[in-house]
């Protein structure tokens, strides 16, 4: 199944690019022409690194790795916000902070303020407090939530950014960069695809354009987070199978014999002479089948037991008797 058609990008309009005259020659590769002044963009090279682009996604959400959206213009705001929240991954999507990931220890600060304050104001402790401190306190939750409340729930620095029209977001890119983050991001004509590590050429203004592939690569968080749910259900049925159950350990190799001591030898003075009977009985092979039928007609009649306590030799020798003939 293809994750992006050439179908679905003609319908979007994701190949309009933009006028001539504002276009950046290191985006001429991925030009195909120009009509009326606009440079149409060449969709196979599109559908080809995005493919590249979504697997790169997928693989690190199945490792677990942590992805943010980023993108602050207005048409891209409500669709960065939804399809972040959908994936379970972080989101800029009104202002990015100088150093939300080269100071992040400071950004971590202002988040738990954040939550402090949302704090008080959901126990009512915020009542309590004069009324002019607490209208600064809730312009300043009010602030906070607008800059920070998609990284809410962020711990540490993202393993991969995805970015909308990085000619915008140049400070969220070149702090990327220094961390050595991957970036995935849509270069339009005029942008600059070299600090870009999965470029996918395209339309970044349009909302039909830009809402396609952020939703397919959510599609590829969701389906790498999946992939790494069922591997991690999978692990303890392996281990439960492979582990032998305690009762076969623990089961004795041979029963021991009825009124026997566990490790002791058993006493042939006190076998009766029917038990080694049955004890032939079971070591004769099929094959003398008519032997053990004669051999059984004559044993002995079954000896009391009191007889049999005065008289062990004899019956231990009667036994021995049986054994040599049947062997």
């Amino acid at each position: 199944m293809e994750v992006l058609t050439m179908k679905e990008l003609l319908e979007t309009g994701v190949h309009f690019g933009h006028r001539t005259r504002k276009w950046n020659p290191k985006m001429g590769r991925y030009i195909f022409t120009e009509r009326k002044g606009i440079h149409i963009i060449d969709l196979e090279q599109t559908v080809d690194m995005f493919k590249k682009a979504y697997f790169f996604v997928r693989d690190r959400a199945a490792e677990g790795k942590e992805v943010l959206f980023v993108g602050t213009k207005k048409q891209v705001q409500s669709t960065i916000a939804d399809e972040a929240k959908r994936c379970g991954a972080h989101y800029v999507n009104r202002r990015w902070l100088g150093g939300t990931l080269t100071n992040f220890a400071t950004i971590k600060l202002s988040i738990k303020r954040m939550k402090d304050l949302e704090t008080m104001m959901e126990d009512g402790s915020i009542d309590y407090v004069p009324n002019k401190e607490a209208a600064r306190m809730r312009r300043e939750l009010a602030k906070l939530q607008r800059n920070l409340d998609g990284l809410r729930h962020m711990e540490s620095v993202p393993s991969v950014m995805y970015v909308i029209d990085p000619d915008i977001e140049v400070n969220a890119v070149h702090e990327a960069n220094i961390l050595n983050i991957p970036i995935v991001s849509i270069v339009d004509t005029n942008c600059d695809p070299d600090p870009i590590d999965f470029p996918i050429p395209g339309n970044d203004d349009a909302i039909k354009a830009t809402k396609l592939i952020t939703s397919r690569i959510a599609d590829a968080i969701l389906e790498g987070r999946e992939g790494r749910q069922e591997e991690v259900e999978e692990a303890p049925t392996a281990t439960a199978e492979t582990e032998p159950s305690t009762e076969e350990v623990e089961e004795p190799l041979v029963a021991p014999a009825e009124n026997e001591p566990v490790g002791e030898e058993p006493n042939m003075e006190e076998a009766s002479t029917e038990e080694a009977a049955e004890e032939l009985g079971e070591e004769m092979p099929a094959v003398e089948e008519e032997q053990a039928e004669e051999s059984l007609a004559q044993e002995p009649e079954e000896v009391p037991a009191a007889v049999a306590a005065e008289e062990p030799s004899t019956l231990e020798d009667e036994g021995t008797e049986e054994n040599d003939d049947k062997k």
